[in-house]
């Protein structure tokens, strides 16, 4: 599975969350998923939110064109984007 893939919906972006971290970052790639590094914590749906400030702002994007589409309450989740083009996502994320 690639990390990000592009449907009918927008672009899938897969990643996996690591909360309670240092800082907020984009973090490289682990095995077929971004790894996506937030500050907050994985309550209330705290870390969830920080994700998507995270992408929206890697991808020049306003945060409601994002939404968690698969994995609320798991590490790996699935972001989909809409309004970008999958080339664009891969470039502004230097994958």
């Amino acid at each position: 599975m690639p990390v990000v893939e592009a449907t009918n919906d927008g672009v899938k972006i897969f990643i996996k969350v690591v909360p309670n971290a240092s800082r907020d970052e984009l973090s490289g790639v682990i095995g077929d998923r971004l790894k996506v590094r937030v500050k907050s914590p994985p309550e209330s749906g705290k870390a969830n939110t920080a994700v998507v400030l995270l992408l929206a702002k890697f991808l020049d994007v306003k945060k409601n064109t994002l939404a968690i589409s698969q994995g609320t309450s798991s590490a790996h989740k699935t972001i989909i984007v809409r309004g970008i083009s999958i080339q664009e996502v891969l470039c502004k994320m230097n994958l």
